[in-house]
């Protein structure tokens, strides 16, 4: 994280607060200073004063959403300037967050802090869609689409499918499927499981098996497409 802050007790504030809150903190007094430790760390974040020597907050905002290397980082801008003019121009230039001076040191940890938690959510693969070799399955929306095909399960098959899913290669007896997959007031029995697993091949495509029997135990996801059901002692 960089600051750019020309007043020197701000600047220490901001700077001790941070570092005890486990960020790593360089910080300039000028902005052209400034820019060049952005251009040559491309941090994560920078805390931007609008109103520099050498060089403006608003130049270099300019400047690092120009850059490639650094146009994705995160800037947030503080200034003695309060007008909604000045707030306009500094978020409509690129600046992701205002704050104007005198401000709370703990209310701007707490967006930095909210803003990387937002950051790393974001980085995240959505798990609630499962994508295997052309299948997909949306548990939010209760879809299954295989090769970009939509695939209608009833809510029963979809739940087996769903969670023999998440656990690609696992095997699972069919009391297994049933108490994890349905919960213990389903109203499913053993035989049942057999029928389901019929219904979802039969509308996958036979030739695609993802969920393999395993002779004598139950069933098991698998990701590769094998031809045929595999049977196991």
């Amino acid at each position: 994280m960089v600051i750019v802050e020309d007043e020197p007790d701000i600047a220490e504030i901001l700077a001790y607060n941070l570092t005890s809150e486990g960020f790593d903190v360089l910080c300039a007094e000028d902005g052209v200073s400034g820019l060049a430790l952005i251009n040559q760390h491309q941090p994560d974040l920078v805390i931007l004063d609008l109103m520099l020597p050498e060089m403006d907050g608003l130049t270099i905002c300019q400047k690092v959403r120009a850059t490639p290397a650094i146009a994705e980082t995160a800037i947030i801008m503080l200034t003695a300037q309060s007008e909604e003019s000045d707030i306009v121009l500094g978020l409509g230039i690129g600046a992701d967050d205002y704050m104007a001076k005198p401000f709370s040191t703990k209310e701007l940890i707490a967006r930095i802090k909210a803003r990387f938690r937002q950051e790393q959510s974001l980085a995240l693969p959505d798990k609630s869609i499962i994508n295997i070799n052309g299948l997909s399955i949306d548990s939010n929306k209760y879809k299954v689409n295989f090769e970009q095909s939509p695939i209608k399960l009833t809510a029963t098959e979809f739940k087996l499918l769903h969670y023999l899913a998440k656990h690609p290669g696992q095997v699972f007896s069919r009391e297994q499927i049933i108490n994890n997959a349905y919960g213990n007031d389903a109203v499913v029995v053993d035989r049942n499981i057999d029928v389901h697993v019929r219904g979802i091949r039969k509308k996958i495509g036979e030739q695609h098996h993802f969920i393999e029997t395993v002779r004598g135990i139950g069933y098991s996801f698998v990701e590769s497409k094998p031809h045929g059901e595999v049977n196991r002692v």
